[in-house]
Order: C-alpha cells, then sequence, then structure tokens
C-alpha cells in the first residue's frame, strides 16, 4: 500500500503539460488516457479530427499526438498529413508526434520534412511512447523560453532604442554631422566615429542604431580599452565548458550576443596589435570560434567603432594595421571639439540646466548673463562631457535661482585666455598632463594614450612634477 502510495505521489509531481490525442480507435483512446494521466495535468481525447480546430482554441494542448488514418480501408497517411499541415497552421511551435499501425520509413521521413516532432508505430511500448512524448513536452517548452526571451528582448530593446531628448546643439557642425548619421544610418556600412574624449561618440553610436534597419535589435558595447589580452578571445568570441580554468558552462562572447544587431567597439584605437589581427580574421570572415571550440558559428552584425585617437597616425607608426583600419572604416563621422563650434556651448548648458533642474527639483533656475559670457569664453577641454557634469554640480549645490559663475568649477588652465607659449616647457607639460588626467577620469593608460606616451613614461613625469 506504501509502494502505492509512493508511486502516484512521484506522478502527481511529474504531470506536466497538456496533451491532445487524436485517434478514431476508441479503445486505443481509453488505453493511452489510463496510461498518459499519470504523467501529463490534462489528457484531452478526440476521435475525429474534424473538430480539431475548435479543440485547439479551447484546450491549448502543449502536445497533440496524431493518428495517421482515420478512413476505413485507407492507410497511406495523407490524412495524417492533411491535419498536421492544419495544426502547424494554428501554431507552427506546437509539437505533434504522429501515430500509426503501418511503419513506413519514406512516410516518417515525408512527415518529419512537413514539421512532425516523431513518429510511433502501433503497437507500441509503453515506456517509449511516454518518453517521446515527454521530448516532445520539453520541446515544448523550449520553444515558449525561447519566444518570450524574444519577446521580451524586443520589449527590451524599444526602450532601449527609444528616442530620448538629445540636445546636439545648433551650429552648422552639428547640423552637417546630423544630415551625416541620417544618412549611414540607413545602411550596413562600418562607421569609425572618431573625436576627442566627451564629445559624445558614444550618443552618435546610439542614435546610428536607432535610426538604422537594426533599431529593434540590442547593441552591444565593449570598451576595447578595458579588455585585457588573456580575456580578448573569451570576451568577444565566447568559449565553451573546460576551455580554461574557470571556463564552468558554455558562454556566448560579444559577437554572438550581437547577432542581428550592432557591435560597438569602443576606443578600439587602444586594442594591441596583437589582437587587431583576431579582431580582423572575425571581421572578414563574418563568424567566430569560442575559445576550446571548434566550430564556426555564423555572425550577423552591423560594427561601429570609436577611438579618440589619431588612427591614420598609428598606422604609419606601425601601431594599427591598416587592413583593419580599412575594415572598420568605410564611413568616417568626426565629432569635433566643443572649442571648435561655441554657437553650440549655450542651448547645451541650457538643455543640462533644464534635466538637472527637473531632476533634483530646482524650479525656475536660469543662469546669469555673467555666466553666459564665462562659460561661452571657456575652452571646455572635457567637451560635453565636461561641461554635463559642471553644470549638473552647479545645480546642485546652488542656492539662488540664478546660477552664479562662482557656482561652477572652471578649471583655470583650460581659460581661453590661458596660452601655453607664455609657460615654460615644465608649466605646459604639467598642465597638459593634469587636463588629460581630468578627461579620462585618471585613467592613466587612456590618459597616456591621449599624450601620445607610455604609462610607465606618464607615470615618471608626475612623480617628477
Amino acid at each position: 500500500m506504501y509502494a502505492i502510495n509512493l508511486q502516484s505521489a512521484i506522478c502527481a509531481i511529474m504531470k506536466k503539460g497538456s496533451i491532445l490525442i487524436v485517434d478514431d480507435n476508441k479503445n486505443v483512446l481509453t488505453a493511452l488516457r489510463i496510461l498518459l494521466e499519470n504523467y501529463f495535468e490534462t489528457v484531452t481525447l478526440l476521435s475525429s479530427p474534424k473538430q480539431l480546430y475548435a479543440l485547439l482554441r479551447e484546450a491549448a494542448p502543449d502536445i497533440v499526438l496524431l493518428d495517421m488514418n482515420f478512413s476505413a480501408g485507407i492507410n497511406s497517411g495523407n490524412e495524417g498529413l492533411f491535419w498536421l499541415s492544419e495544426v502547424k497552421k494554428h501554431d507552427a511551435d506546437l509539437p505533434v508526434v504522429l501515430f500509426t499501425a503501418y511503419a513506413d520509413v519514406d512516410l516518417a521521413v515525408k512527415a518529419l520534412k512537413q514539421g512532425a516532432t516523431d513518429f510511433v508505430v502501433k503497437p507500441w511500448d509503453n515506456a517509449k511512447l511516454v518518453a517521446t512524448l515527454q521530448a516532445a513536452y520539453s520541446l515544448r517548452e523550449s520553444r515558449n523560453s525561447v519566444r518570450q526571451l524574444r519577446e521580451r528582448q524586443s520589449i527590451l530593446s524599444e526602450e532601449l532604442n527609444r528616442e530620448q531628448a538629445v540636445c546636439w546643439g545648433a551650429s552648422e557642425a552639428v547640423r552637417n554631422l546630423c544630415r551625416l548619421i541620417e544618412k549611414v544610418a540607413q545602411t550596413d556600412a562600418n562607421i569609425l566615429i572618431t573625436g576627442e574624449n566627451g564629445t559624445g561618440k558614444e550618443v552618435v553610436a546610439h542614435e546610428i542604431q536607432r535610426l538604422s534597419s537594426r533599431s529593434k535589435e540590442v547593441m552591444i558595447t565593449v570598451d576595447m580599452g578595458a579588455v585585457t589580452e588573456s580575456l580578448f578571445e573569451s570576451e568577444l568570441f565566447g568559449h565553451v565548458k573546460g576551455a580554461f580554468t574557470d571556463a564552468k558552462a558554455d558562454r556566448a562572447g560579444k559577437f554572438e550576443a550581437a547577432n542581428h544587431g550592432t557591435l560597438f567597439l569602443d576606443e578600439i584605437g587602444n586594442l594591441s596589435y596583437p589582437l587587431q589581427a583576431k579582431l580582423l580574421n572575425a571581421l572578414q570572415s563574418r563568424q567566430v570560434v569560442r575559445v576550446g571550440g571548434n566550430q564556426p558559428i555564423p555572425v550577423d552584425i552591423r560594427l561601429i567603432c570609436a577611438t579618440n585617437r589619431n588612427v591614420h597616425e598609428l598606422v604609419k607608426k606601425g601601431e594599427f594595421r591598416e587592413d583593419l583600419l580599412y575594415r572598420i572604416n568605410t564611413i568616417q563621422v568626426e565629432i569635433p571639439p566643443l572649442r571648435e563650434r561655441k554657437d553650440d556651448i549655450l542651448p547645451l548648458a541650457e538643455f543640462f540646466l533644464k534635466k538637472y533642474a527637473k531632476k533634483y527639483s530646482k524650479k525656475d533656475i536660469s543662469l546669469s548673463p555673467e555666466t553666459i559670457d564665462k562659460l561661452q569664453a571657456y575652452r571646455w577641454p572635457g567637451n560635453i562631457r565636461e561641461l554635463q557634469h559642471t553644470v549638473e554640480k552647479a545645480v546642485i549645490l546652488s542656492e539662488a535661482d540664478a546660477l552664479q559663475i562662482t557656482d561652477f568649477y572652471l578649471n583655470p588652465s583650460a581659460s581661453a585666455s590661458v596660452k601655453l607659449d607664455s609657460m615654460t616647457l615644465e608649466e605646459a607639460e604639467r598642465v597638459l598632463i593634469q587636463n588629460a588626467l581630468k578627461r579620462n577620469r585618471d585613467n592613466l593608460s587612456a590618459a597616456a594614450a591621449e599624450l601620445g606616451i607610455t604609462r610607465p613614461t606618464l607615470y615618471n613625469k608626475m612623480k617628477k612634477l
């Protein structure tokens, strides 16, 4: 008695999903109901396929077990193939297991090609039939999970790519930039975005993605300067379980994650020469091989790269592969620094002022005339990013409705009146290093790259100064 109760309890725990059985033999239906009620939450029986349309809508089964012959004296299986196609019209992902008393290899192959999940021959083996149907249910669950993930990704992509309030400025340079972005976004051409730190290269990349035919797909961003040489291939191309010590499971790389979408490689000028060859190979072949694997995986991506360095000069110095530059630089989008488009300073400052006034509940806040003059005279070495952070800080700390110049921290060394040629060599070097460190948020490697020196050289100069 205890054994029977235990078995019943186990079966109850294992029960999952619903199955619809379509067979014109009532004895078969009864036997299958007795067997399969132990494994499925709902078992629906149907003796004629003519009611199949209604039951597919009402019962919404997870699996269909479908006989292939319903008319007396006919065993061609064509009836089963017809109803298989009807089920697939209703739900292409619904697993259908075909059931027949006539084993025919050609018929089985034909059925599988038309979308059947499996093929079972009567008389059946209970264990094999249950295993086949449970495998079909697992397939149904997997397909549902994939569909839900795609739906969530679609919603997430729409949210990420939804047009946000962005102030580009009012200058002629910005108008030309916007026209260029609109043109190149509609193509799948590889784009290289260049410009100083803080000019908004990532914002431009997102705008290109938003306007592109891949706007509903994801955009994956990789900071090439932050990827170590030892993890480069794993990060970009993925790895298989056991490929190295910490590879405890298969993992897709950034290329695979960006499949059908956009891959944004930021600071590509910081990529070491040996790694450039590996990147070039993946871009040329449009496929990747996971670390520890040997199976090429095709990838379909739109490539956007960005750098604050002069890549053409790096090519001349032998620090950047010319063939890689040609590969990533079908179209170059150059973003001019803020100091070269002073007409954009006030619109940008007012845009950020409105944004942070709302965020920090500072109503009716404005810029004083003196402040406007000072902001427009400042050189903004950190470009738009520096302006944004400066305005945010001023909004937070100010207690008056009109922001005064004293509310803003502006680096005196970046004033428009400061001339490097009026300084000693040591003074000029100090200012250049300080500005580079500030723009790169004290990242020595990035600051050294901007200054065109090595990290150890920068460190030694800082120690001396």
